[in-house]
């Protein structure tokens, strides 16, 4: 598949939680995606970085209709990350794609419920912004598991969203509120079946979507399977390296 590569200037960056920036970039002329994939951000005139070290994927966290291209990427104090907070608005990258098949299914009969963690939301922001704008008929479940309030990405933007969409229904979930200086009214603890059923109608239906650490993806599955949920309903999309290494690469693991 041939792959084209844009030019595109950064027209924004912003503090979206704590240590963790999101980078806004003018969308070329002809880039075209589906919400849920993914680009490779290639830095064009970096510092002290190696080559082959110069390229990141990053999901797409706009929607197909917005004039920017949107990342989010939790900011390590790498030479990567620090050479990608030090690009200047209006300077160029180099960007790659789309990329991926984590894309919402057609089917509107079927709802959608979305597993995330952490910064595994951005495909997912992407996905119900778009069904939102569009008015999508598809019945949408978003699970969001972080740490403390102050780690959640877009927390607000989210709830506005689901102000909007009459067919959202947006569930964030708190796993370290002792160490969180707000308050927190809403669900604690890990995602987890009781969780999950207190929220479906029925566990059988859905197509699942679920995006996160490598560990809290195989921990979803795990719970998935106990519920009897047919393997070929749940997309899991992996971002390896999400707690250590500097690379917000995913493998995504289709349905069998």
């Amino acid at each position: 598949m041939l792959t084209l590569t844009y030019e595109a200037r950064l027209a924004k960056k912003e503090d979206v939680a704590e240590n963790t920036m999101a980078f806004h970039f003018e969308r070329p002329h002809g880039f075209f995606f589906k919400p849920g994939q993914y680009l490779d951000v290639t830095l064009t005139n970096p510092q002290q970085i190696r080559p082959e070290d110069n390229i990141r994927p990053f999901s797409i966290a706009s929607s197909p209709k917005e004039d920017y291209l949107t990342v989010v990427t939790r900011m390590r104090d790498t030479a990567f990350k620090r050479a990608l907070r030090a690009v200047p608005l209006n300077g160029q990258v180099r960007l790659q794609g789309p990329f991926g098949y984590f894309t919402l299914h057609h089917n509107a009969n079927k709802p959608a419920v979305l597993l995330a963690g952490g910064i595994g939301i951005t495909p997912f922001l992407s996905m119900v912004r778009h069904a939102t704008r569009q008015m999508l008929p598809h019945l949408i479940y978003l699970f969001y598991s972080n740490r403390r309030p102050e780690d959640t990405v877009f927390l607000r933007t989210l709830r506005q969203l689901e102000d909007e969409n009459t067919n959202l229904q947006f569930i964030p979930t708190m796993t370290a509120m002792d160490k969180s200086q707000q308050e927190w009214n809403g669900e604690t603890g890990f995602i987890d079946r009781k969780m999950l059923d207190r929220y479906l109608r029925q566990f059988r239906g859905p197509i699942y979507y679920v995006a996160g650490s490598p560990s809290m993806v195989a921990a979803m599955r795990q719970v998935l399977a106990g519920a009897s949920v047919n393997p070929d309903d749940i997309i899991s999309e992996d971002f390896v390296g999400y707690q250590v290494l500097d690379r917000d690469s995913r493998r995504l693991s289709k349905p069998a």
